[in-house]
């Protein structure tokens, strides 16, 4: 296919996109205001915030993949902002989605056995959710939501700084 035959929607709206994300020809952009950006770490937390707030507004409506997808991108922006906060990590240094389980580990936020669980959740099922044939289930929501929080408490509380998580104010 040459690129003139592309579908002029789809090309305006890609264009379009792209400059939202280079902020190119739009003014002064609007930003998310419940997102800290002072320092990385807080910025990660608090995308998990909104992350679970976004599922507490879907929960209970039939939308089980985009609960579990926005819960395990919660669950991965939390033990990102705590190996950021605690382990002098950079962003950068999360290259991929399962990064974030090994510092768990490493920095003794979790166990080995609950970091391999929790790292197989992941390949095994967000996976799958994502690219294979398996409807998601009711369950499988309810239960991503409830570690997902459980996880963004828990870190929330080990990050002695306080006052960041947006979880309680909205």
């Amino acid at each position: 296919m040459s690129e003139e035959s592309d579908p002029r929607d789809i090309r305006t709206a890609l264009d379009a996109a792209i400059d939202a994300f280079n902020e190119e020809g739009f003014g002064v952009p609007n930003r998310e205001d419940a997102i800290a950006t002072d320092d990385e770490w807080k910025t990660q937390l608090t995308k998990a915030c909104r992350l679970l707030d976004a599922v507490a507004r879907i929960n209970g409506e039939g939308h089980y993949t985009a609960v579990i997808e926005l819960c395990f991108g919660a669950t991965e922006r939390s033990i990102e902002a705590y190996a950021l906060a605690v382990g002098g990590d950079e962003l950068d240094d999360f290259h991929d989605h399962t990064h974030c389980y090994d510092r768990a580990v490493e920095l003794g936020l979790l166990s080995r056995p609950a970091t391999r669980e929790l790292r197989g959740l992941y390949d095994d099922n967000r996976t799958d959710s994502y690219y294979g044939g398996k409807r998601p289930t009711e369950k499988q929501a309810d239960s991503m939501y409830a570690l997902s929080r459980s996880v963004h408490q828990y870190v929330t509380d080990q990050i002695r700084e306080g006052g960041v998580c947006v979880c309680d104010t909205r």
